[in-house]
């Protein structure tokens, strides 16, 4: 016993004692050699694809193209967008599609949420249904959509007709003539693809509201009913309070992604009517890549860049721990508790009359929407609280589950009649399609689309370019990310916090602000319409997240296990394979599963790296 008890004792603590260490060791950390050899593929792949292009930006941003030639103009393309109208219309199209957006999913994802929580029976089933939207590709979203809302083909109108509600909605003025050309007025248009976003973003909401519900302590509950607390009351001082930090972080992430969308608004618009729905990324992408103005392009993307780097640093210090508003934090020093209850209502304000000022013809009309979802719940709400405080409370039991139910099946009917829609279509012959019978139900069922699908010899091409693109940069992404992730949870070095933040700012850097000098560079090494450029673009969307998710289930693993293993003998990367790699499998598997999906779904760099048909992906091909 003495043996055994003496022997980790110059081993362990030996490291940790200054005089055993080199003068580079106190300099740059303990452990900064092999650090270095585990996030240098990472920090080559960060440093080469997306720092040095957003670099690269700038530089082209004050550059233009006369003829064959490229001359420096400095400042002169910004000076450009001063007067540009197309611009002007696109940033402010940005604006109002992520405003609405996200007061939507906001508002329809927490009514989700609590109806999920508050479920005794079936809540994994339902919440698997509601996640539905957010797996489908968005090509297949935009496709079923724009084919649903098509006047003459799709079944809106139809269904909204013999219901009755298509002519109540033009009565009421919410649209202006029935039947509704939803993706060719100019006016709908925009609250047409807005919809389709909220479909698709609503299981995000869905689900990270409700984990952070249940992280919510259920005896402040118990306590707030003991003091006689209302469901109103105790959802306003118990539950929003508990979901601030969740839900700041999930609108901040989810604001940054709707506002550089690019992908679905091309897919089921490209734009129009006019330029009624193009984005500012659209107006980025006409320039540089169709006008073959790289500079112009370049500087309408850098223009936005300020306005996402306040988001994306608000998000980072929300997302690390450490900075949490605190007692002692510099904000609370700085803001009276008055002024803190104040600040959220002049954001709102300020936000409405902006959108007033945007969009007049869509904010009363998604105020009147989104009004009525209000006062239904608050109804409720306030009847089950009433019947609760006479004592009635089998009414109350009665009268909530009755309007959960009715909200559940409403919330189920939006998530579900697109996809029964698209795979009944998917079963329907060419001739029943136009012929325009049997709308809701094959007659009959008919394989002639997959089998017209599989006998093109196109499809086929694509599928392949798709998985070979897919497995090629979800290898590459994991590999890095899991050597990265581990020297930033295990290995000592200097600047490994800094590196940390580094990669979750180019997570949610946007894609918009990379494509078009990863254009040039992919033109400018050869490897435009090839899927090397593909392989070689996607870890800049899929490896900083990877990374950043590896690097918490490798702090979670005990490193008691580890130091056991080198007391023993092994080498520090013998400990990663052996040890920690087969203890992160479910990790593994949730990043292989993450970019794998969106490198298969991926839309942008492929629709703008690749030209001939014989290399494109399935998105690509498909549109």
């Amino acid at each position: 016993m003495t043996v055994l008890g003496t022997r980790p004792a110059p081993v362990r603590p030996a490291p940790s004692t200054s005089s055993s260490l080199t003068a580079s060791q106190r300099l740059l950390g303990r452990d900064w050699r092999l650090a270095a050899v585990f996030i240098g593929p990472t920090l080559l792949l960060v440093a080469g694809l997306i720092l040095f292009p957003i670099v690269s930006s700038i530089f082209t941003s004050a550059t233009e193209r006369h003829g064959a030639e490229t001359v420096f103009v400095g400042l002169d393309n910004y000076a450009d967008l001063v007067d540009d109208a197309v611009f002007h219309k696109g940033v402010l199209n940005s604006f109002v599609f992520t405003a609405y957006a996200e007061i939507f999913k906001v508002t329809l994802g927490l009514i989700a949420a609590l109806m999920l929580h508050h479920m005794r029976r079936g809540r994994a089933i339902i919440a698997g249904v509601i996640l539905l939207p957010w797996v489908v590709p968005t090509v297949v979203t935009a496709f079923t959509w724009r084919s649903l809302f098509d006047p003459i083909f799709g079944s809106v109108n139809v269904l909204l007709t013999d219901s009755g509600i298509g002519p109540a909605l033009a009565a009421i003025g919410l649209v202006d003539r029935w039947p509704a050309e939803w993706l060719s007025d100019p006016v709908l248009a925009m609250p047409a693809v807005i919809l389709v976003n909220v479909w698709k973003g609503i299981p995000f909401f869905t689900v990270t509201f409700l984990a952070g519900l249940k992280a919510i302590d259920g005896g402040l509950y118990e306590a707030a009913m003991v003091d006689g607390a209302s469901p109103w009351q105790r959802f306003l001082h118990i539950t929003l309070p508990g979901l601030r930090n969740i839900m700041i972080v999930t609108v901040l992430l989810s604001s940054i992604w709707t506002f550089n969308n690019f992908d679905l608004i091309w897919l089921m618009t490209q734009g129009g009517p006019g330029d009624a729905t193009a984005p500012y990324v659209m107006v980025a992408y006409s320039k540089a890549i169709q006008q073959l103005q790289e500079g112009a392009g370049a500087a309408v993307t850098l223009v936005m860049l300020p306005i996402i780097g306040i988001l994306v640093v608000i998000l980072v210090r929300m997302m690390r721990r450490n900075d949490l508003p605190r007692a002692g934090d510099l904000g609370r020093r700085r803001l009276t508790p008055t002024q803190r209850r104040a600040l959220p209502w002049v954001i709102v304000v300020v936000s409405t009359l902006v959108l007033v000022w945007a969009s007049p013809q869509i904010v009363w009309k998604a105020a009147l929407v989104l009004g009525v979802f209000v006062v239904l719940a608050a109804a409720v709400g306030r009847l089950v609280s009433a019947l609760a405080a006479r004592g009635n409370r089998l009414a109350a039991r009665l009268v909530s589950g009755t309007g959960s139910g009715i909200a559940l099946v409403g919330l189920l009917g939006f998530v579900l009649a697109p996809l029964y829609w698209m795979t009944v279509t998917a079963f329907k012959s060419d001739a029943q399609i136009v012929a325009r019978t049997d709308d809701l139900w094959p007659t009959p069922w008919s394989t002639e689309q997959f089998t017209n699908l599989f006998s093109g010899r196109a499809f086929g091409t694509w599928y392949v370019n798709t998985i070979l693109v897919s497995v090629a940069s979800t290898v590459i992404a994991l590999i890095c990310a899991a050597l990265a992730g581990y020297a930033l949870a295990r290995l000592k070095f200097r600047g490994s916090e800094s590196f940390t933040v580094t990669i979750l700012l180019t997570y949610v850097m946007p894609g918009a602000l990379l494509f078009i000098p990863l254009y040039q560079m992919m033109s400018g090494i050869g490897l435009n319409d090839s899927l090397w450029s593909l392989v070689l673009a996607y870890p800049t969307f899929t490896l900083p997240f990877a990374t950043w998710l590896l690097v918490g289930y490798f702090k979670s693993i005990p490193a008691d296990i580890e130091e056991a293993a080198l007391v023993d003998g092994c080498t520090r990367f013998g400990a990663f394979v052996r040890i920690v790699l087969p203890l992160a499998k479910p990790g593994l598997l949730a990043v292989a599963l993450f970019t794998l999906t969106n490198a298969w779904n991926e839309f942008l760099f492929a629709f703008v790296f690749i030209t001939k048909d014989d290399y494109k992906t399935l998105p690509v091909g498909m549109q």
